[in-house]
């Protein structure tokens, strides 16, 4: 009786074996994830680029001052002890407009407003509690106006941030235009944690639109 119980306890190696190789695929695929992510965008880019070579995009002017109640922005970069990566750190994500771009290291020679969606320099990554992320892009018929369909979007809409193996979501609050004159004020709430979004107002050369949205979740 007790060797038929023992049996029935075993395992058999073929199963063992099934089972390792499922872990193994498993922990792979999610190694493997964040490359494929960054691989499917460049690819996109690279097509874009190709295709829309040529055409033109509007002119971003960003240079962020105070708002007209005397608030500012800090604009207290995250310290980094490591070398300047140029390749992505992040993605945002805007799933009204079908709108997935990866973002790059605010030092990276490539954190270009004519080549990717532009980090303003100073600005707060996602993780810094009551900060503010500031991302710009262009608008326009350019392969690299990634922000041209931006004025869709309205109050209570979800915007994303992939971030450090984090997923931040935002939900925008505020959107007003303020005229090309080369700075541009930002009016949010300095209690809150907010992403802000730029680009030139559609069929509107003279002014540029920003976005506000403040976050209402974190997950991993």
């Amino acid at each position: 009786m007790d060797k038929k119980l023992d049996n029935r306890k075993r395992i058999s190696p073929s199963v063992t074996a099934f089972i390792g190789a499922l872990i193994t695929l498993v922990g792979g695929f999610f190694l493997s994830y964040n490359y494929v992510q960054e691989q499917k965008v460049l690819a996109f880019d690279y097509m874009a680029s190709t295709f829309y070579n040529g055409k033109e995009v509007e002119n971003l002017n960003v240079n962020i001052v105070e708002d007209e109640e005397g608030q500012r922005d800090e604009l207290k970069p995250t310290e980094f002890t490591g070398e300047v990566r140029n390749d992505y750190i992040g993605y945002l994500s805007i799933p009204k407009i079908n709108l997935t771009k990866g973002f790059l290291d605010y030092r990276s020679p490539e954190n270009n407003v004519d080549k990717n969606i532009l980090v303003v320099q100073g600005s707060n990554y996602p993780d810094t509690e009551k900060g503010n992320f500031i991302i710009a892009g262009h608008s326009g018929t350019g392969w690299n106006s990634f922000f041209n369909d931006l004025y869709q979007l309205g109050k209570g809409d979800k915007v994303y941030i992939t971030y450090q193996d984090k997923k931040y979501e935002y939900e925008i609050v505020n959107i007003y235009t303020q005229p090309k004159i080369g700075k541009l004020a930002i009016y949010r709430d300095y209690e809150k944690t907010t992403l802000t979004l730029i680009t030139c107002t559609n069929n509107d050369s003279t002014t540029q639109t920003v976005y506000i949205a403040e976050r209402v979740s974190v997950t991993e």
